[in-house]
């Protein structure tokens, strides 16, 4: 009786994160799934992204053609599966840059202040008063079509951001006790400030990074939409899309299921990012 009362009168255990956001789980499920694409694409395909087959042309979505085909006989699935390499590496080198770089920029700011932070800040300023997209789209034209032009673009257009969030939490944390002990104590600016100042202020950068990484996707995709990323043949999410706008009336997977992939990765990771800012998972 005594075992059978404490059992029930026990407080009942909490459920696991992941039961209490099954969002958050569907949303890590969908980003992992998309990084194996990127990985190793062949253990999700065997049809190649290239070479099509011409009797199999605008065929719809089937169990031989997950997505269908395009208007050359192309599996469009291996063609989302394959290109996804492209349109992460492009994202991942983005997001690096901008945080690299803007993490720099918003930590020599926010610690040094007077004419340093004044000077930093207005040129961030400038970046931020420049739509993303356009100034992508002006740094392409300099610096040439391609994936990687891309991706160093977007990751400009993002610095602002890194920096802008670096610099506030600078800010806060050099004016907290401990940093000022370092200081006194005769600690080197450079050891305060890589030491001390930059890990204490790192989190809320790394939590812009993840939603950082679903804008660049978007980035990303818009400007292989608009032709500045890989040439043709090559399989980016954006120039699938773009591909498909002649056959919307007979074809309208061409766009819609490489649209909607875009869509759930940009999704996933705005919901990491959330669960990141909050702590939680």
């Amino acid at each position: 009786m005594g075992a059978r009362y404490r059992a029930a009168g026990a407080p009942r255990r909490p459920s696991p994160s992941w039961l209490r956001h099954p969002d958050l789980l569907l949303a890590g499920f969908v980003l992992l799934v998309v990084l194996a694409w990127a990985v190793a694409p062949s253990l999700f395909t065997g049809q190649d992204p290239v070479q099509g087959v011409t009797a199999d042309r605008l065929q719809g979505p089937s169990a031989a053609h997950l997505f269908g085909t395009d208007h050359l006989g192309r599996d469009l699935f291996a063609r989302v599966v394959h290109g996804s390499r492209l349109t992460l590496q492009a994202t991942v080198l983005a997001v690096l840059i901008g945080l690299v770089v803007g993490t720099l920029v918003g930590l020599v700011a926010g610690f040094l202040r007077g004419i340093v932070d004044d000077v930093l800040m207005r040129v961030v300023d400038v970046l931020l008063s420049i739509p993303a997209l356009l100034l992508s789209m002006a740094l392409i034209t300099a610096l040439g079509f391609g994936t990687v032009q891309v991706a160093i673009a977007v990751g400009i257009g993002t610095v602002a951001n890194f920096a802008r969030v670096m610099r506030s939490e600078v800010l806060k944390v050099s004016a907290s006790p401990y940093v000022e002990a370092a200081r006194a104590s005769g600690v080197r600016t450079t050891g305060v400030l890589f030491r001390h100042v930059l890990p204490n202020a790192a989190g809320p950068v790394l939590a812009l990074s993840a939603l950082e990484f679903g804008v660049a996707v978007l980035a990303v995709s818009a400007l292989s939409f608009l032709g500045f990323g890989a040439p043709p043949p090559a399989p980016e999410w954006g120039s699938l899309v773009s591909g498909g706008r002649d056959y919307l009336a007979t074809a309208w997977w061409l766009t819609t299921l490489p649209g909607l992939v875009v869509v759930a990765v940009v999704l996933s990771a705005n919901r990491v990012a959330r669960a990141l800012e909050r702590g939680t998972t």
